[in-house]
């Protein structure tokens, strides 16, 4: 039975129909179903770590789209929910919130409460920060997990994300942990995971090494400074600089020079070609170093020769490892110069003008280095300032460093061509939304320079999980890690002691050492289709579900998420992981500048949820196209929230009139079981358009344009309302006999019927409230519109009378508006000029469009030369 309220509004449609759908499990995944009949969602777990923004709103709605659309169109849609909670976001987040900081060299307080005053920063501030355990840190970061999560879940599903939440996971929960770790050691039995000690890019803020994907360049101030080194000995040729000569070298790290191992220039270079094989001093520090050649100088920048440290950047670790040069580090892992000087330094002056620079920051250690060139006269010229790009951690706000530190590393092709080819293939084995989003995969791959570092130097994270047995000296035997049996995992070496030891021999000589490390979260996150699908955990699961059918993602990430999945996948299971990647843009601000939390041009979605509607908002978001940056306009949301209560309208309008029959889209029958078709020429006409709009809808969503999709569906349903509905609306009422008005019913319910499945992927609310007016069960449940069935009902190809009749009726009220006229008033005459077979179809339609126009004489006058009908009006008189 029809029931259509008095006054329908899109007002708390959320709250009511987010409620119905959990209650009835609209959106509960049937596990009985096969793999073929599944389409599975790797969807991205957000980061927990304070709010939501528009860009988490934005592309997520994109996946949403296609989600329901995949169920309208038959499949058992896998659609679960994650979040991302551990790492340094969250680290960081629980630092400030509660005024603390991790000290892994404090023991657990089990009776720690959390701080009253967390959240006060002004009070954190006066009290200064609380130094507590490892394990106290980590119940924190769980604590505010869970409230971040409780919040996120919330606003998904005020705006309308279909997710089945039966199945969420936390990337720090007990399970994932498992996974991870075993993943972990699958690695590691393959020798796809190795452990070194080697120079790893590090950020001093957090305390952790970084990986290359983690890095991004920032445009910074700073200077080069010219520098004389002194030669020491003769030139391998009479044309080279004599011995106590000098070179100069320009660089923008001053501070190093006590790092320096060698002066380096292009093989070629002519101007340094004789002092190959030669060496020089150190300026203040009196060092003896080389000069060598390498095929990565720049003969064009600063003066052609550059000194190489041990670190400054990676081009030094680079001519450090290929030149096999020495180590003299000086940067500590806290930013600091080292208190003693490195190897080489000897001398009473070097090791005095060091203790200036001992303890200082990188940035005091650079500024006292220009003073102690100034005076030794080594400083030629003044410091000459330019603005350069300088490695950030992407979380982080102070330049990187390089350090010695021993790290964990998984095999990524980025010193295997082998491997590195395979991984480009697996791209080729994904289809890709938008196509040229591979390329970037591609290009990633191709520039990457080392393997992928997965161990930090933190807290809350997934611990790697071994031990080390310690010697007769207490040193840890590296090359023999304890590996624990996987039906123990997870575990915290840390807290945990492996099989055949005891609490008691931890540290200790001939005992044992917990590896200290987490792995990033990158290495957690690159498992999402495991976990979601239950890998090594739920074997029937992952058997309908893996590989899955679509990786829904920003295209900033490609290089981190993206890549890291497909190397798991490729090396645990010798698949691609998904068949799909789908790829959504950034959201820009109004100076086209990507919203991002770091920036602070962020705009949460809550008070916009609440002014325009889940719809209005979901609107705004699907005119994005895929892997398209997107201008945030709250504009579009109010276009959104009109075409919500137009359809509202429409459908109220509708379903009165013809007292809710059902579409014969629907069953095939009109109401007294025999099948219908249309008889009316306007009817046909709009049907059959109806039915290209469901082929051109149905392609662009197969080809994941949801954009698409959304604009030829809008495009329709205006022209509906506003042309169709105005056109047929006297006849629906009875004023042309009961037989054509029952065309105009069986149409408006048809193309009601076919639009609200349309609008359902897009609005999802509106859509609902409109479906339980007058049919059972759930829009999202019914099957998408199958263009057959409208076909069904026109008995043969119509010749577009819709569109033709539209555009006469359009110049009929345009008449009138331009003489200011009221759209009622009648029309004394029309005149038509139009070719033969325009007005044949304009006949079939002509009492359409005197009772739309309000005409009382309408005459077709017969004009071979037209290609469009010419039309001309004269209004009745007004009253005097």
């Amino acid at each position: 039975m029809t029931q259509v309220p008095d006054r329908p509004t899109v007002d708390g449609l959320e709250a009511k129909w987010s409620q119905r759908w959990e209650a009835d499990g609209v959106y509960r995944f049937d596990r009985s179903a096969t793999r073929e009949q599944v389409f599975s969602i790797d969807t991205p777990p957000p980061t927990v770590s304070g709010s939501l923004h528009m860009g988490h709103v934005f592309s997520y709605t994109h996946t949403d789209n296609i989600a329901r659309y995949r169920r309208m169109a038959g499949y058992e849609v896998f659609y679960p929910m994650g979040w991302d909670d551990n790492g340094l976001p969250t680290e960081r987040r629980v630092q400030n919130y509660f005024g603390v900081r991790c000290d892994p060299s404090l023991p657990y307080d089990e009776n720690f409460e959390p701080p009253a005053d967390g959240g006060d920063a002004k009070a954190v501030e006066a009290r200064g920060e609380l130094a507590i355990s490892r394990r106290n840190f980590i119940e924190l970061c769980h604590v505010l997990t869970a409230e971040d999560e409780h919040a996120f879940e919330a606003l998904w599903r005020q705006l309308g994300l279909s997710v089945d939440w039966s199945m969420t996971y936390a990337t720090i929960d007990e399970r994932c942990q498992r996974i991870a770790q075993r993943a972990f050691l699958g690695n590691l039995e393959r020798g796809e995971a190795y452990q070194i000690e080697a120079p790893s890019l590090w950020d001093v803020t957090f305390g952790t090494a970084v990986a290359q994907a983690e890095l991004e360049d920032r445009e910074r101030p700073g200077a080069y400074h010219r520098i004389a080194f002194h030669r020491t000995g003769p030139p391998r040729s009479h044309n080279g600089p004599s011995a106590g000569s000098t070179v100069e070298i320009e660089t923008t790290r001053p501070e190093l020079l006590a790092a320096c191992v060698a002066l380096v220039a292009h093989p070629d270079d002519e101007r340094y070609q004789p002092l190959f094989g030669s060496t020089v001093l150190t300026p203040l520090f009196g060092v003896e170093v080389p000069v060598v050649a390498h095929k990565l100088a720049e003969p064009d920048k600063g003066t052609g020769i550059a000194m190489i440290c041990t670190f400054g950047d990676t081009a030094d670790v680079t001519w450090w490892r290929e030149l096999d040069l020495p180590v003299r580090a000086i940067v500590d892992r806290r930013g600091r110069i080292t208190p003693d000087p490195p190897h080489g330094i000897e001398g009473a002056a070097g090791r005095e003008a060091y203790e200036r620079l001992a303890g200082r920051t990188v940035g005091g250690a650079r500024t006292a280095t220009v003073e102690l060139l100034r005076d030794s006269g080594d400083l030629i010229g003044e410091p000459r300032p330019i603005t350069h790009a300088v490695k950030f951690f992407e979380k982080g706000d102070r330049p990187l460093e390089i350090v010695s530190s021993r790290q964990w590393y998984i095999r990524n092709g980025g010193r295997d061509a082998e491997l590195r080819d395979a991984l480009i293939a697996r791209g080729s084995e994904m289809t890709w939304h938008p196509p040229y989003m591979q390329g970037r995969y591609t290009n990633w791959i191709e520039g990457l320079s080392g393997d992928w570092l997965i161990s930090r130097q933190r807290y809350f994270g997934v611990p790697i999980p071994l031990w080390y047995p310690l010697d007769d000296a207490g040193e840890p035997v590296w090359e023999q890690p304890l590996v624990p049996d996987g039906s123990v995992l997870p575990v915290d070496p840390s807290s945990d002691v492996p099989a055949g030891y005891d609490e008691s021999q931890r540290g200790q000589p001939g005992g044992f050492v917990g590896d200290h490390d987490v792995m990033d979260t990158w290495a957690t996150s690159s498992l999402t289709p495991q976990i979601a699908c239950g890998w090594s955990e739920d074997p029937d699961l992952w058997e309908r579900t893996y590989p899955m059918d679509m990786r829904p993602q920003g295209h900033d990430i490609i290089r981190t998420w993206l890549f890291s999945t497909a190397v798991r996948s490729h090396l645990g299971h010798d698949c691609a992981p998904w068949h799909h990647c789908a790829l959504s843009g950034w959201i820009l601000d109004p100076d086209r500048k990507k919203m991002s939390k770091s920036k602070g041009n962020v705009v949460t979605p809550v008070d916009l949820l609440d002014t325009y509607g889940a719809d209005a908002v979901r609107y705004w978001a699907a005119n994005g196209r895929p892997g398209t940056d997107t201008a945030f306009d709250e504009g579009q949301m109010k276009i959104g929230r009109r075409l919500a209560i137009k359809l509202l309208n429409a459908a109220k309008f509708a379903l009165t009139l013809t007292r809710g029959a059902t579409p014969v889209a629907t069953t095939g029958a009109g109401p007294d079981g025999r099948a219908s078709r249309v008889h009316n020429a306007l009817d046909a006409a709009l049907l059959a358009e109806l039915a290209g709009l469901v082929r051109a809808a149905t392609d662009a969503f197969e080809d994941f344009d949801y954009a698409r999709a959304l604009e030829r569906s809008e495009q329709f349903f205006w022209r509906f309302t506003d042309d169709y509905v105005e056109l047929a609306k006297g006849r629906a009422y009875g004023g042309q006999g009961d037989e054509a008005a029952a065309d105009a019913h069986l149409t408006l319910t048809t193309a009601l019927d076919v639009l609200l499945r349309l609008f359902a992927p897009f609005l999802p609310f509106v859509t609902e409230e409109i479906w339980s007016w007058w049919r059972g069960g759930s829009v999202h449940q019914s099957t998408w519109p199958d263009a057959g069935e409208i076909d069904a009902l026109v008995p043969d190809h119509p010749s577009g009378a819709f569109e033709l009749t539209a555009s006469v009726l359009s110049e009929v009220r345009r008449a009138k508006t331009e003489a200011r006229r009221s759209l009622r008033v009648p029309a004394e005459q029309v005149t038509v000029g139009a070719a033969d077979a325009h007005i044949a179809t304009l006949e079939q339609t002509r009492a359409d469009l005197i009772d739309a126009g309000r005409i009382e004489s309408l005459t077709f006058v017969a004009d071979g030369s037209l290609a469009h009908p010419e039309v001309s009006v004269t209004l009745a008189p007004a009253d005097a």
